[in-house]
């Protein structure tokens, strides 16, 4: 089955709250807070009041950073979320990409090794404070001593973990511990700290998911994979919309169009990709930006309710 999530992050309550409803109404299957501190809004605390204004909506950050974020500090916000929510919590992590984040809590961001390090100590050491554990860790990434969530305990027995990244590392990492393996397409970090080179290649996307799979392998139940969608345009028109896009990512509009990272063309022609996306990549959840929320409202209808495929639609 194919779900969509929308990531989003409030500018005022009213707006925020109404814009919970809405996607709840719409069918999506989470809502998801971006978190940077320093940036934009707490997302524990903006997903808590999302959860009183819903009943049935996932709700989990997208991503936290774990390279400022502490392990029992993180673990005690989710498992506040979840109590406040009834069980319906969700927690992405990833290693953090952004300098300023680390500096801004005192710490010069570490090499790729040393971030990936510390994202899979915290993560590990989170799981286990959800699970009950008593934690101590003491290495160069992370010390933790004698940790433990007593209160609150989570509503669910397993809070849904999803790790975003496009490191080798972490995809096997993921593959072997995570619920949801969270595709970013992400290469180099530029230099604003913020955005990335693309690696949407097919080939490119092949790698990802073999290092998911040899992490994934001996695993009963391997995680779910999801595309981070960094563009959504529907249109009678799919190849001038993605023209401008695919030359700044170095790509042809077929290599676009063919990735999981864009959804650009009739709402038939949405539909038809998702389903190729699941049928070539094994991608089932795609993560939507808050302006994808009324285009995309076609398209979640046709998938609640599939009928028969339109005519020159890719069965």
């Amino acid at each position: 089955m194919t779900v969509f999530s929308l990531q989003a992050t409030p500018t005022d309550a009213a707006t925020w709250l109404d814009l919970a409803r809405r996607a709840e109404s719409a069918g999506y299957a989470a809502l998801l807070a971006a978190d940077h501190p320093g940036v934009v809004t707490s997302p524990f605390v903006a997903l808590a009041a999302a959860a009183s204004v819903t009943s049935t909506i996932g709700l989990g950050s997208y991503v936290s950073n774990l390279g400022v974020r502490e392990p029992l500090l993180l673990a005690t916000d989710v498992a506040t979320l979840d109590l406040v929510s009834g069980g319906r919590a969700r927690l992405g992590v990833g290693a953090g990409h952004t300098p300023a984040e680390w500096r801004a809590v005192g710490r010069e961001r570490p090499d790729v090794a040393g971030r990936v390090r510390r994202c899979v100590a915290v993560a590990e050491a989170v799981r286990a404070l959800l699970d009950g554990a008593e934690v101590t860790v003491d290495s160069p990434e992370l010390t933790v001593r004698e940790a433990r969530l007593t209160a609150p305990r989570p509503v669910q027995e397993r809070i849904p973990l999803t790790m975003g990244t496009a490191n080798s590392t972490l995809l096997r990492w993921a593959g072997a511990h995570a619920d949801v393996v969270g595709l970013t397409g992400f290469g180099r970090t530029l230099a604003d700290g913020h955005r990335h080179d693309a690696r949407w290649r097919a080939d490119q996307i092949e790698a990802q998911l073999a290092c998911v799979a040899a992490g994934a392998a001996g695993r009963d139940d391997p995680p779910a994979l999801e595309a981070l969608v960094q563009r959504v345009v529907v249109t009678d028109d799919a190849e001038a919309a993605a023209a401008a896009h695919a030359r700044d990512v170095g790509l042809t509009v077929a290599e676009l169009l063919a990735t999981p990272f864009v959804l650009v063309g009739t709402v038939d022609e949405i539909v038809a990709a998702v389903a190729g996306h699941e049928r070539r990549w094994g991608v089932t959840r795609f993560v939507v930006r808050r302006d994808a929320l009324e285009p995309l409202a076609p398209v979640l209808a046709r998938l609640a309710s599939p009928g028969p495929p339109a005519a020159g639609a890719d069965a």
